[in-house]
């Protein structure tokens, strides 16, 4: 294809993309208003997010499967039509568990867009050409995260509108992304036998979704000690380890080919993966209810704190994408954006409801910058080492295990978000005489109507818990960085397929 034609399919994607990204990051301000509305808790907050992180992560390696299978185009277009249905039903939603239902299904879409995505660009172009592509990736990615929350805030802010119109945002650029993509983007089926690995794919999400109820809910819905507390522990790894007996036994093409983690770059880069997904993932999507609630912001204004991080992230994912295209190197990008990463997280873990926002805006900044160097180059080290005929399950693979990595991260640090703030809020109304009791500690409180020294003690309770999140991420990136720095750096080829290099004597010779 001719850089004119790739750009012109491209274009179609990227709304895809676009449209994938904007479902996570458009609610991200209206999270602390939905929840208030529907009645909600700290736990939902949560499960908001999980909810697709984890229908996401259970259908992109399936989504992959399918795409060395049938045709693209479609499956992609099947994609949309999945996210705009749950669109419709989380807007409509009466409760937070229609609302949670619904972005559950709103995540199958969204799996197969995270997916897709990667593997037709992978179909159209070769790895030495990807990383501007992948510059263009991480481009859109950090406009949906600079747009959405601002959107997402405007929306709840404006009278008429209010949260609900954050799900009806996205149908129209998924529609017109539909439409170019009929138009624009045409590729040969290339079919061969596949075994989609169903029970495999079910196995470990269940498993996971089992521990990461346990985690979000135990100690609020029920004890630590309890029976339901035992019985979801071994539920959830009966059923792992059922899933690895799956895996390495029964499926003829499991979800998580083992032999794919003989390579060293790929079984590396899948734990780099897992860990950047906890640190990302767990730590900042709570930073909007860090703004909203300890200091006091509305909407709009706390997706504008989000320009800072995902201004780092826009210039340092299109710089890095085209000097790797220019030069065929890209360890040095992962090294240095780990790096940055686990100072970043340090440094926001030392904030707290009175730090300066111009501190935290520097915080921030950094942490993107070594985001937009990390993420699209993990895939791109992994799909340099896959054959044409394997880059769907490659690419799904790597975006599979970042999903789950931020599912954990997501439940995980939710919990310990929860229990922090309710052992603050408890202490602090106790200091200024004010009776409370376990249910409230855990609710979201409605600011505006809260007396000041009431709400001055939220404020300090989330203000410091955040800042106590951030620290407990940092090690996951720094393990993360341990594991990128042993990622053996293979130069960039400059074909589709990984044989054909062997046919090309004066690439060899290069």
């Amino acid at each position: 294809m001719s850089h004119r034609e790739i750009l012109e399919a491209l274009s179609g994607l990227l709304l895809a993309m676009f449209v994938a990204m904007l479902s996570s990051t458009v609610v991200s301000n209206a999270l602390p208003r939905i929840v208030t509305d529907l009645h909600g808790s700290q736990s939902g907050y949560t499960w908001v997010v999980v909810a697709t992180l984890l229908t996401m992560t259970a259908s992109t390696p399936i989504w992959g499967k399918l795409a060395d299978q049938f045709n693209k185009k479609v499956l992609v277009q099947s994609a949309l039509v999945i996210y705009v249905i749950g669109s419709l039903i989380a807007a409509t939603a009466p409760s937070m568990g229609v609302l949670i239902g619904a972005r559950a299904f709103q995540g199958l879409g969204v799996g197969g867009l995270t997916a897709l995505v990667q593997v037709v660009i992978a179909s159209m172009v070769p790895p030495r050409e990807r990383g501007r592509y992948s510059g263009y990736i991480g481009a859109v990615f950090a406009v949906a995260t600079v747009s959405g929350p601002l959107i997402g805030g405007v929306l709840v802010d404006v009278p008429g509108l209010g949260w609900r119109s954050c799900f009806y945002v996205g149908i129209p650029i998924a529609a017109l992304a539909f439409v170019v993509l009929q138009k624009k983007l045409h590729l040969p089926v290339v079919k061969r036998e596949v075994n989609i690995d169903y029970l495999g794919a079910g196995l470990i999400v269940g498993g996971v979704s089992t521990l990461l109820i346990w985690v979000s809910l135990a100690g609020n819905d029920f004890g630590w000690g309890s029976a339901t507390s035992y019985g979801l522990v071994a539920l959830g790894l009966v059923l792992l380890v059922a899933a690895v007996y799956v895996e390495l036994k029964v499926a003829v093409e499991p979800v998580i080919p083992v032999q794919m983690f003989r390579d060293r770059t790929t079984a590396l880069a899948t734990v780099a993966s897992v860990l950047v997904g906890v640190a990302m993932f767990g730590a900042t999507v709570y930073l909007s209810q860090y703004f909203q609630i300890a200091r006091g912001m509305t909407p709009t204004h706390a997706g504008l704190m989000s320009i800072a991080m995902v201004g780092g992230l826009l210039v340092s994912s299109i710089v890095s994408g085209r000097v790797i295209t220019r030069t065929g190197l890209w360890k040095r990008f992962l090294v240095g954006g780990m790096a940055l990463v686990v100072v970043g997280l340090f440094l926001l873990s030392t904030i707290d409801e009175k730090t300066s926002l111009v501190v935290v805006g520097a915080f921030m900044a950094i942490l993107g910058v070594g985001l937009g160097s990390t993420m699209q180059n993990l895939v791109l080290a992994v799909q340099n080492n896959a054959a044409q005929s394997e880059m769907g399950t490659a690419s799904a693979v790597v975006t599979f295990f970042r999903s789950m990595g931020g599912s954990i991260g997501v439940s995980a640090l939710g919990a310990l978000l929860s229990a922090q703030v309710s052992d603050k809020v408890t202490a602090g109304l106790t200091a200024i005489g004010v009776p409370t009791s376990g249910a409230q500690s855990h609710e979201i409180p409605d600011l505006s109507a809260l007396p000041a020294p009431v709400r001055a003690v939220f404020e300090h309770a989330f203000g410091t818990a955040t800042g106590e999140l951030f620290l407990v991420a940092a090690p996951f990136a720094l393990a993360a960085l341990v594991a990128v720095l042993f990622i053996r750096e293979v130069p960039l080829r400059t074909t589709l397929e990984v044989e054909a290099e062997a046919r090309e004597p004066e690439v060899v010779a290069a």
